[in-house]
Formats: C-alpha cells, sequence, structure tokens
C-alpha cells in the first residue's frame, strides 16, 4: 500500500485514497486537560500506519476511545463506513475493529489455548440454555479449537498450548495477546506499542507477523516510539503531539519534518506533558 500513498500531501488529516476509519472533531478531555483534539484522521485500508508521539501526546487515549474503551466527550468517527461513535468495546470488536494494550491482558491462571479461544465470537456454549445441551454446541467448540491451534502454530506458541497463560515470557504474552486479537477475526488490529519489552529475536519475528497481516489485506495501526521500527515496518506515520496530529506523511517525508522534529525535541528538553498516554 505505500505505493498508493506515495502520492499524498504529507498534511495532518489529509484524505486518503481508500480510508477505513476516518475520525471527525474527537475530542476526550479529563478535567481542564484535553488529552485528545483530533479535527480529522483517515486510515488506509489494507496498509501499516504508524502513530508516533512522545509521551503524553495522547496515542493510547485515542486508541482507547476508538475502540470503545472509553467514551470521547465530542465527535464522531465510522469504520468501513458505518458509524460506531460511541459503541461499547465488544460491539466495536464484533464490527471488525480491535485492540491490543501496551500491558498484555492475558488470563495467566488459563492455558494459552482457552486464552485464544475465549476471543472467538457467537460461542453457541456461552448462552445459558443452549449450554445445557452440548449437542448444540460441541461442533462449533472443535471449529473453535481447531481455528485457535492454527493461530498459536502460526505465531509459534503451539508448543505451549497447554501451559498457563502466567508462565510465558513478556514476548510470548504480546504474541499471544495478537493471536487472541485475530481470533475474531478483524477487518483492522490497533497495536499499542507492539514490541515494547520484547527482545531483539521475538521483535524481528512480531515485525514479521505485522507484515503479513498487511500482505493478507488486514489493516494495522499501531503506536510505537522506537523510530527505527516505524520507519521499517510502516506505511503511513501520523504524528500526535499535545493531544492533535500535528503531522502525517510517509516515514521518508516525516523523519525530516520539523513540526515532528520539534514535537520529539520539546519532549527532551523537559517542555511540560501530561503524564503517560493513558491520560
Amino acid at each position: 500500500m505505500r505505493a498508493d500513498l506515495a502520492g499524498i500531501a504529507a498534511a495532518p488529516g489529509v484524505a486518503k485514497p481508500d480510508p477505513l476509519l476516518v475520525v471527525d472533531g474527537v475530542t476526550r478531555a479529563f478535567g481542564g486537560l484535553v488529552a485528545v483534539h483530533v479535527e480529522h484522521l483517515e486510515v488506509q485500508r489494507g496498509s501499516i500506519t504508524a502513530l508516533i508521539g512522545p509521551n503524553g501526546a495522547g496515542k493510547s487515549t485515542l486508541f482507547n476511545v476508538l475502540s470503545g474503551f472509553d467514551r470521547a466527550d465530542r465527535g464522531s468517527w465510522t469504520f468501513d463506513g458505518t458509524p460506531v461513535t460511541g459503541l461499547p468495546a465488544h460491539r466495536v470488536a464484533r464490527r471488525g475493529l480491535v485492540r491490543t494494550f501496551q500491558l498484555t491482558r492475558t488470563l495467566p491462571r488459563l492455558s494459552v489455548l482457552e486464552n485464544v479461544k475465549l476471543a472467538a465470537t457467537g460461542q453457541r456454549g456461552e448462552r445459558l440454555l443452549p449450554s445445557l445441551v452440548p449437542p448444540l454446541w460441541r461442533a462449533q467448540e472443535r471449529q473453535i479449537e481447531h481455528r485457535a491451534d492454527e493461530l498459536l502454530t502460526r505465531f509459534q506458541l503451539d508448543h505451549l498450548r497447554d501451559a498457563y497463560a502466567g508462565t510465558l515470557s513478556g514476548g510470548q504474552r504480546k504474541l499471544l495477546e495478537l493471536a487472541r486479537a485475530l481470533m475474531a477475526r478483524p477487518a483492522m488490529v490497533l497495536l499499542d506499542e507492539p514490541v515494547a519489552g520484547v527482545n531483539p529475536a521475538l521483535t524481528q519475528s512480531l515485525l514479521g507477523h505485522v507484515r503479513d497481516l498487511r500482505d493478507e489485506g488486514m489493516t494495522v495501526c499501531f503506536v510505537e516510539h522506537d523510530m527505527d521500527v516505524v520507519m521499517g515496518i510502516s506505511d503511513w506515520v501520523v504524528c500526535m503531539a499535545e493531544g492533535e496530529v500535528v503531522a502525517e506523511g510517509t516515514p521518508p517525508v516525516i523523519a525530516k519534518n520539523p513540526a515532528v522534529i520539534d514535537a520529539y525535541l520539546g519532549a527532551e528538553h523537559g517542555e511540560p506533558g501530561v503524564g503517560d498516554d493513558e491520560r
């Protein structure tokens, strides 16, 4: 998709040829602090978009709002042409937009396989009355387990399928969370610092999986601070500062953008910030 984006003007809020996610006038404030104020943002379908910016720029807060884990004070957004403004997280996920977290949220006392199976949608056995009649859900349960095993094999976690999720390393938990996200068969995934705290070998594995998702037609948007990762994997880069989108463009253009340089240099030289990205 980089070729499709190469001729687009590098400007905040620029229109994309085929946007999957469109954000308009989204604001989220905490008391007197405006954490997010995005006038307009489009994410190109089938691309890898990096969301960058100094700590406190509002990146994770924007993810929380768009994925239904937080509520915007105002604004609207659409996913694949359908309004999803204000929907709770489970309904957003059913529409095909899922997210992972910087701090992985595994269920440590369940097995790796069980963690992945939980994310399957429309499970008949989860409803009270059908759960009392095993023939109604056993065939589906076998299909779900087969799908979960395929994902564990894809992410090289199949040898750990019966281990407790709490015994996994940080990098393995990142892979598990990505596998669990894909269990819902999403059209787009939001990855919050997917390689943070991951050793170099697993980092390369994770990045390879992200490229594979894009090559299979999925849309990926991720938050990342490692600029080598951003420049190496992204088709498009969006930079936020103080809750606003201050720059957009291809990686080579963003690397030379004065607004991006100012945002990072300002942070490094101790300018006041708003705290961590979760605010």
